[in-house]
């Protein structure tokens, strides 16, 4: 990580101003990054990649008229509120943070440093913004999802596992979203045949006990929610999932391209690439209270056929035609 920097107070005065003033006192202008993925993550990776290719597009240029300083929790707590500190301590003119385990702690230390949010679930009842349309507040974002993917869900784990009577929903119980997507889930569940069942996320440890224990009785499958903790450990849910032989409908594509069965979602990757004109109106004097939530554009459908074939199921030829991406 990089090496933190503080301003230093001596006798009531200033003795040394940070890195970060002196630099936008020269016209460099600073913006924060905070994922909540570990460095290494591919997928983060492939986020930055968009996010600085659509910075570009506007003509910000890093270290030439622009510094960007990035944070990493890998869906840890305490790593996410020293994060959001420490990126606040830099005094940048905006932050961009993904997930709400990164946007919730920065919530909580300000609200004047302008914060653009990327994928949340549910940023209104999470207490983020005031509305859709208008934020009201100094943060403004991307949304993703909605309640009523819910159903579809069900239908997608029904139609591509039929046997399935009994449904785990793997939700973090910390978010609002995550106990939103569960009442959802509840309430459909009746019509198609299924009993829901919680299986919360906070660690490694919770979730192969909690995957572990779902699976000791038949025709299970699982529906995982959109979480970043969901993120940080699906390398783990898609490997229990296989051991245990349990279908599984993921809420984004990345979990398919890394052995998952099914994914229902948006595309996480361009929000990255488009949010970069929000972070540039920011930069040059918009307020985030100005600027409306962006909601999803389009839904991808994929399927990993050598998933399904090691868990013994017929993707029917119905399905795989709806398919955004088959996964050979």
């Amino acid at each position: 990580m990089k090496r933190r920097e503080f301003i230093t107070l001596l006798g009531g005065g200033v003795a040394a101003w940070p890195i970060a003033a002196r630099a936008q006192q020269a016209g460099m202008r600073r913006i924060g990054v905070f994922m909540h993925f570990a460095a290494e993550d591919p997928e983060g990776q492939a986020r930055i990649g968009a996010f600085l290719q659509g910075l570009q597009e506007f003509g910000w240029a890093i270290g030439n008229n622009v510094q960007i300083d990035y944070r990493w929790s890998s869906g840890d707590p305490e790593l996410s509120r020293r994060y959001a500190a420490e990126l606040l301590a830099l005094a940048p003119d905006v932050i961009l943070a993904t997930g709400n385990t990164t946007v919730g702690p920065l919530h909580q230390a300000t609200r004047t440093v302008p914060i653009v949010f990327m994928l949340i679930p549910d940023p209104v009842g999470a207490g983020f913004v005031e509305s859709l349309a208008r934020p009201g507040g100094n943060l403004t974002g991307f949304a993703v999802f909605e309640y009523g993917y819910a159903a579809k869900y069900l239908e997608l784990l029904k139609e591509i596992a039929p046997g399935v009577t009994r449904t785990g929903v793997i939700r973090d119980p910390t978010i609002t979203s995550g106990t939103g997507y569960l009442a959802a889930i509840q309430a459909v569940a009746p019509s198609f045949g299924v009993d829901v069942s919680p299986v919360n996320v906070r660690d490694a440890g919770e979730i192969e006990r909690a995957i572990t224990a779902f699976a000791r009785s038949s025709n299970g499958g699982l529906i995982v929610t959109g979480s970043g903790l969901a993120a940080v450990h699906r390398e783990l849910i898609i490997t229990l999932a296989a051991r245990h032989k349990l279908p599984a409908v993921y809420y984004q594509r990345f979990f398919v391209t890394s052995g998952g069965l099914l994914s229902y979602g948006p595309n996480t990757i361009d929000p990255y690439r488009r949010v970069a004109s929000y972070i540039d109106r920011i930069v040059k004097g918009e307020k985030p209270a100005d600027l409306p939530v962006q909601e999803p554009t389009k839904v991808v459908l994929a399927i990993n056929l050598k998933t399904a074939k090691a868990l013994g199921l017929e993707v029917p030829p119905t399905l795989l035609a709806r398919a955004d991406e088959v996964i050979e």
